[in-house]
């Protein structure tokens, strides 16, 4: 990888980034063609949050083991492997005969998902080395996030009013299949020196964690927010016992690394329930055409677009702090706009609160992406990653999860159209509290005592803690 030439590094960088656009593009189309497929397919409220939540879990789920699985056996041979599945699940997507399927089938392109974000990352993380290289090399990579949010409206708009909501799915076949074959031509295989040996056990307790906890907001069961409080409990017990664990806990000893965790959990739960709020409002209150309604989401996408990048290079000068400030202060301010000055009922206002969301979501996701990966052993780079890219995962599920059962509470006592606005301003006041703890977290976290703390946890990360006993490995 250190030999690469500069042209053939941004190649690299291009080919993972086709990688992210199929991912992200998947999830923006899917909404705008989230009220189509409720009158096809007869869904409810909580069947369109696991229409989106049951790819966003089974990803979240995944990603650490795949991070790790790469590292080992070689972070090519598992992003081709990625490629393939996520295009296959694209295909039967399409073809779901019913919302059972249709969910099933969502899983098994988040199967193939867990195996590209995460991956790619890694393999950029090690292709460019030099600090000030990765991080503009990131706010490419956050740049084409906001391409995903520009385009998949509009492509989605175009296809569900021209096609149907099925065709929002054959985009990824292309995509995929041109990345593939530039994959196999121009991508060089890497492993880590030492690799991590498999955690079943532990990933075992992640996706009982997760799926537990999603569905017990889903479908309001407290038995199964009990099962996720014990998952939780078995991972701080077991993971810290473990030589080589599928969560080494001692990344979070690093403030910034657990500031990013944490930001990364706030900023994609409320971009995933401002995506399923905006919506159904848009399309279901507002009676607009799903490329109508792409388009009036256009400002956010477009202000996402370019702050990405610029915020990659701001990081890249300036540290994360500026851009995480930013990021938390615009994305409260546009839920305030919507929760204590209804903004639906304004276009100006509407807009206005697009454009501070946009601005906000464009500026997180650099100083998320390269604090998780910055200070961090190179050899673990596809585990810390992973870590950063699970929470982006885990956030938006949360958001859709949360966010859904507070519009379902609100509209089960009154017809739906008549219900939405009002049972919508609780959830904007999540989307405002989700804000103000990217603000809050990133001011604690990007300072002079917690650059001290990364220092510290990656001397820590490479001597071997875990040779010695297990009580004082998971101190």
């Amino acid at each position: 990888m250190a030999e690469l030439t500069h042209r053939r590094r941004l190649l690299v960088l291009a080919i993972c980034c086709m990688s992210l656009l199929i991912v992200s593009l998947d999830n923006t189309i899917l909404n705008v063609a989230l009220p189509s497929i409720r009158q096809e397919l007869h869904a409810s409220v909580a069947g369109m949050q696991w229409t989106i939540d049951a790819y966003t879990l089974v990803l979240a789920s995944l990603l650490m083991l795949s991070g790790s699985t790469a590292d080992r056996i070689g972070r090519r041979r598992v992003f081709q492997a990625g490629l393939v599945v996520f295009s296959l699940g694209s295909l039967l997507c399409s073809l779901a005969p019913n919302l059972p399927s249709l969910v099933a089938f969502r899983m098994v392109q988040a199967v193939g998902g867990s195996m590209l974000n995460p991956v790619a990352m890694s393999i950029i993380t090690n292709t460019f080395t030099d600090p000030r290289q990765r991080a503009r090399a990131i706010g490419v990579w956050g740049g084409v996030v906001g391409i995903s949010m520009a385009a998949g409206p509009l492509v989605g708009g175009v296809l569900v009013d021209g096609v149907g909501w099925r065709s929002v799915f054959w985009v990824n076949l292309p995509v995929g299949l041109a990345a593939l074959l530039l994959t196999w031509r121009y991508l060089p295989e890497s492993r880590a020196p030492k690799p991590r040996r498999a955690d079943p056990v532990g990933q075992l307790l992640v996706i009982a964690l997760l799926g537990s906890l999603t569905y017990a907001i889903i479908e309001r069961d407290p038995s199964f927010a009990a099962v996720a409080v014990v998952a939780l409990a078995g991972l701080l017990l077991y993971e810290p016992r473990r030589r080589e664990p599928l969560i080494d806990l001692r990344f979070f000893r690093s403030a910034p690394f657990s500031g990013a965790t944490v930001i990364a959990v706030c900023a994609f739960a409320a971009l995933g329930g401002f995506l399923f709020v905006n919506t159904l409002y848009l399309q279901d209150i507002r009676g607009l055409s799903a490329l109508h309604a792409g388009l009036y989401m256009l400002p956010m996408a477009a202000l996402t677009f370019v702050c990405a990048p610029l915020s990659g290079r701001l990081v890249g000068s300036r540290g994360p702090r500026l851009s995480l400030l930013i990021a938390g202060a615009t994305m409260a301010a546009s839920g305030v706009l919507f929760a204590a000055f209804g903004a639906e009922t304004s276009d100006p206002l509407l807009f206005t609160g697009y454009v501070l969301f946009g601005l906000g979501f464009g500026m997180v996701n650099a100083p998320i992406t390269n604090t998780a990966v910055s200070g961090m052993p190179r050899a673990q780079a596809g585990v810390a990653a992973a870590v950063a890219s699970t929470s982006r995962q885990i956030g938006q599920t949360l958001g859709v999860a949360v966010i859904g059962a507070v519009l379902a509470a609100g509209v089960s006592s009154t017809s739906y159209a008549q219900g939405f606005v009002a049972a919508s301003r609780p959830a904007w006041w999540v989307i405002t509290g989700c804000g103000l703890g990217v603000l809050g977290v990133g001011a604690l976290t990007s300072g002079a005592w917690a650059q001290g703390t990364a220092r510290r946890a990656a001397e820590r990360l490479q001597t071997p803690d875990r040779e010695q006993s297990p009580s004082t490995a998971g101190a």
